[in-house]
């Protein structure tokens, strides 16, 4: 994500770290970097120019020129800067605005064809199932093929109810339909899949009113394709002026190497980024966080994010019984192929390192041998419950089986147990000097 441009500011800040003092050229230098890395990142013109102006302005005051660190001051101006440029850092003005569990909140999900908003209206519903609301999908886009089946699919895979009307024609009807049903079955929620265009027309704009008229929803969240750069910007622009708009959903996320549409919407339309898609499944949704994304196009990381992502999918419990085992050099095989198991829920190997500080443009896919890493899942998962338990007992017949099991050979099977031995004294160490720290809290998820 965003590798481009992090590899541009990097380059950019070179003019300022290390030195002791720095002058009004070192900055406009600096300045003149991070300018045309935005124009190449496909940040709207008039955001990179705001941007350049407040920069220069605020870096060439005394804090900077007359600071004990001023790299170190000129790259918080710039963080700083990219923050306000990116959002709101008040999760608040971010979060969605949920009604009590008596009244119905409705959400409508607006976006041009090929957007994804049909298949974020799914992974918003999950996200809200799992804080405990109960949620109704709504398909009420009556033009793209399949469209309703789509949803309906998707329904079924997170086991969320799907309301649609085969051969309808009106989409206020089947939301009036809709409400009727939530109402006598409790639901607290709906939200709404609209009608999309492969691009804005009149008579788009004019159903997308009637149905804002009839539902009055609570939000309407433009759904939009992050790699379509600063045209996503313009898209939301028109959305908000003709419909009106709460926020925004930017998918495609983890793919996007540039950043142009999400440093751009906020200026631009004055409308928070409340959520972006990371992937293709349906927990591939995140809350947009400015300040962690301002960190990762710096090269700071965001291992907040990654901890986040460690905590879902292992229980606090276990992270703790495995930080004792570690201490102990107790940590098993069968330990291993359960971390290996929690690392794949985690999503994409790569965009978990880049959250890691300075992992940020070091990283392609190619260096990532994910044929190993299924290599050593499959070896232990032909070994038996008892071997994983004990290594030791796995001599000779014992690892011709097991290659025979998993496609491998018994040099590849006697390499694993030695690198898991090396691992496991080498995660005792790890394990007594983070004690209490941030090793309980991954659960020394990434053994290699």
């Amino acid at each position: 994500m965003f590798d481009k441009l992090t590899g541009k500011f990097t380059d950019a800040l070179r003019f300022v770290t290390g030195k002791s003092t720095i002058s009004e050229k070192n900055i406009e230098d600096a300045v003149d970097a991070i300018k045309m890395a935005l124009l190449e990142a496909d940040v709207n013109l008039r955001v990179v120019r705001r941007f350049v102006n407040s920069t220069i302005e605020e870096a060439k005051g005394e804090k900077v020129l007359r600071s004990v660190d001023p790299g170190q001051q000129f790259i918080k101006i710039v963080h700083d800067k990219l923050v306000s440029f990116l959002g709101e850092t008040d999760p608040e003005s971010r979060a969605l605005k949920l009604r009590g569990p008596d009244v119905i909140t409705t959400v409508l999900m607006l976006g041009l064809q090929g957007s994804g908003k049909t298949t974020t209206s799914a992974k918003l519903a999950l996200r809200l199932k799992k804080e405990g609301r109960k949620v109704l999908l709504v398909a009420c886009d009556l033009v793209r093929p399949a469209a309703m089946e789509q949803l309906a699919v998707l329904g079924g895979q997170i086991g969320i109810p799907v309301h649609r009307e085969e051969g309808a024609a009106d989409s206020v009807k089947v939301y009036q339909n809709a409400l009727t049903r939530a109402k006598q079955n409790m639901i607290d929620t709906m939200i709404i899949d609209t009608t999309g265009r492969l691009q804005i027309d009149e008579p788009m704009m004019r159903e997308l009113s009637r149905l804002k008229d009839a539902a009055k929803p609570d939000e309407m969240l433009l759904v939009a394709d992050s790699m379509t750069g600063q045209a996503a910007a313009d898209i939301a622009k028109t959305f908000d002026e003709k419909i009106g708009l709460t926020g925004i959903i930017l998918t495609k996320f983890d793919s996007d190497t540039r950043g142009g549409a999400a440093l751009s919407l906020k200026t631009i339309t004055g409308k928070s980024l409340k959520f972006t898609g990371t992937g293709e499944k349906p927990e591939d949704l995140e809350p947009f966080h400015p300040e962690r994304i301002a960190g990762r196009i710096l090269g700071m990381g965001d291992v907040v994010s990654l901890v986040e992502k460690a905590q879902d999918v292992i229980d606090q419990k276990e992270a703790l019984e495995l930080q004792k085992k570690m201490e102990k050099e107790s940590f098993t095989l069968e330990d291993w192929l359960s971390q290996l198991q929690a690392v794949k829920k985690m999503g994409s190997l790569k965009s978990m390192l880049e959250m890691i500080p300075g992992m940020q443009g070091q990283i392609n896919e190619d260096d990532i041998d994910k044929a190993d890493l299924k290599r050593q899942e499959a070896i232990l998962s032909s070994m038996t419950r008892k071997e994983r338990a004990n290594h030791l007992i796995i001599g000779p017949t014992r690892r011709s089986r097991i290659a025979r099991g998993s496609g491998t050979s018994v040099a590849e099977v006697a390499r694993l147990i030695k690198k898991f031995e090396k691992m496991r004294g080498m995660m005792k160490k790890m394990a007594k000097m983070g004690k209490g720290g941030n090793m309980q809290q991954f659960g020394g998820m990434f053994p290699r």
